[in-house]
């Protein structure tokens, strides 16, 4: 372990650590990678020595936050912990993996075996390898989405690491197929289009003009590439906010303006497109998002398999229906971030080996570890009825339920979502 010196960023006391970690945790001889983390701490409280509380990040293939500042979420942990938020391996300042940097490990076959320990449980291994360099008891942690799922893999194979657990959308299933995911958050999309179009009529014909353009006529995001529409329909990610919603609003306000050719899409619309639909920030989402859900089975494009079900979220629908948080194969034709690792991403779609157990039933069921989750009752990513299925196999585990935020609440109330969850805990 290696740490630098601690640094202040508006009233927020930084200090940066790197860990080496095998990069197979059964394998210590074999090759290592590198482990970031940021610890983040209030400095009027430097000398309390307070414990710590790991937060996980979603994603997967989501780097750790980088804070402006003790706001939202971190104003409250920072009362009574040290935070350390942690790059998870292959994201951020962690030995990273991306189509710049897979090649270094050999071919697609090599790549998708690599990547084969980037699950939950080599997270969770990492975190219980940095727990022991930094010399810490049983330490809190704060899963958030994906983050969530990990904390579960951490109470089945790791509980004595732990002291407790708070979850924020991130209560996933236990056990697969994926095809269940998308039944239930499809439904649930379906739902989030209606209220959206409902709240902003005029944008229903507004959705509909551009996808219709885009299939006609040659328009191309900053990065070169033609828009297309299913890359369009991906919008539907701002449906996963309560204030996101809003701003997908104003994004389709001023799609088109006049030119000399007639109306095209603006450089400024291109533009917020480009950064929503592309994944140069984090393939690892893209590459491993099917691979969260599948303990021994292969996902052979789940999301794609379902969608075929659901005419309205076709593309040549009459009123197509945006969509979200999938990953499909035609990601890895039409992003030129992921074009390069198309080949394995259809290795890892169809692979078997290595999806091994991510939650241990037996554990969850005696577990002892306080912990809390926040369920939302309308969120599109992480479905309301699969998340309370699955609370009910962790024993002990409290689930507060709620209508008012979506599937980013921590964003909207990080204080009172936070505070609420440690509450339930402690009691």
């Amino acid at each position: 372990m290696s740490a630098a010196g601690s640094y202040l960023v508006r009233g927020a006391a930084l200090r940066d650590h790197w860990f080496d970690a095998p990069l197979d945790h059964a394998d210590p001889s074999g090759p290592s990678i590198r482990l970031f983390a940021r610890e983040i701490y209030d400095p009027a409280l430097e000398a309390a020595n307070l414990p710590w509380l790991l937060f996980l990040q979603g994603g997967p293939g989501g780097r750790g936050n980088r804070p402006l500042g003790l706001t939202g979420w971190l104003r409250e942990a920072s009362k009574n912990f040290r935070v350390l938020m942690l790059d998870q391996r292959g994201t951020g300042l962690s030995t990273p993996a991306s189509r710049q940097t897979l090649p270094l490990v050999g071919g697609a076959a090599a790549q998708a075996d690599y990547l084969a320990h980037f699950r939950a449980t080599d997270i969770v291994a990492d975190a219980e390898l940095i727990r022991a360099a930094l010399g810490s008891g049983p330490w809190s942690v704060f899963g958030q989405s994906y983050g969530g799922f990990c904390a579960l893999t951490y109470l089945s194979m790791a509980p004595e690491g732990l002291k407790e657990v708070l979850i924020t959308g991130g209560l996933g299933p236990l056990a697969g197929p994926a095809d269940q995911v998308y039944e239930a958050t499809f439904a649930r999309l379906t739902a989030r289009n209606t209220e959206y179009f409902a709240r902003y009529p005029q944008d229903r014909a507004q959705v509909t003009r551009i996808m219709r353009h885009v299939a006609c006529v040659a328009e191309c995001l900053p990065t070169g590439e033609r828009l297309t529409p299913e890359r369009v329909q991906m919008l539907g990610n701002y449906f996963g906010g309560n204030t996101r919603i809003d701003a997908l609003h104003y994004l389709l306000e001023d799609a088109f303006v006049p030119t000399p050719d007639g109306d095209r899409l603006s450089d400024g619309f291109l533009a917020q497109v480009s950064a929503q639909v592309s994944r140069a920030a984090n393939p690892l989402y893209a590459l491993m998002h099917e691979s969260i859900y599948v303990q021994g089975e292969a996902s052979n494009w789940a999301a794609a398999r379902v969608l075929a079900a659901h005419p309205e979220f076709h593309p040549d629908a009459e009123e197509p229906l945006l969509t979200g948080e999938a990953v499909y194969p035609w990601y890895f034709e039409q992003d030129p971030a992921l074009a390069p690792l198309r080949e394995v991403a259809g290795l890892l779609a169809a692979r078997t080996a290595g999806w091994g157990p991510l939650y241990d039933l037996a554990q969850l069921g005696r577990n002892t570890v306080p912990a809390a989750a926040a369920v939302y009752t309308d969120d599109i990513y992480v479905d309301h009825g699969i998340s309370l299925a699955t609370a009910a196999a962790v024993q002990g585990l409290q689930v507060w339920e709620t209508s008012d935020f979506h599937h980013d609440g921590i964003a909207d109330d990080g204080e009172g979502i936070f505070a609420q969850l440690l509450g339930m805990v402690r009691g």
